[in-house]
């Protein structure tokens, strides 16, 4: 029953997505559902009072179905969160190439002080 009431939520999101992507917005937007090329079955006015309804019809359907699906997973067991789970084994890191590990060359040492300061003479 779930899965039914899921697909249908689904489909009736992609068609809200739909509707409202198709009417006119006041800066002109995609505005497809108003063009004249349609073969103008409908007027400007009949094609957004349409649009309007539907988009109505499927929000109301949206959000009963949203209720409907919380309150039938209301009684199902909780799963709880998966911060509460305890950490899984550790997973040894696998080499990912067949290449010699690469090594660094330690800095050159600094050179040896002088064992006596040296004393311009002149």
């Amino acid at each position: 029953m779930m899965t039914v009431l899921l697909v249908l939520h689904l489909l009736v999101t992609l068609a809200l997505i739909g509707v409202v992507l198709l009417q006119r917005s006041e800066g002109g937007g995609l505005g497809i559902g108003s063009s004249q090329g349609m073969g103008s079955f409908m007027t400007g006015r009949g094609t957004a009072n349409l649009l309007t309804r539907s988009t109505g019809i499927l929000a109301t359907l949206f959000m009963v179905l949203a209720l409907a699906m919380a309150l039938l997973g209301r009684g199902q067991a909780q799963r709880g969160s998966i911060l509460d789970l305890p950490p899984g084994p550790a997973i040894p890191a696998q080499p990912t190439s067949q290449l010699p590990p690469v090594t660094t060359n330690p800095a050159p040492a600094a050179p040896a002080a002088p064992a006596q300061p040296g004393v311009p003479t002149n």
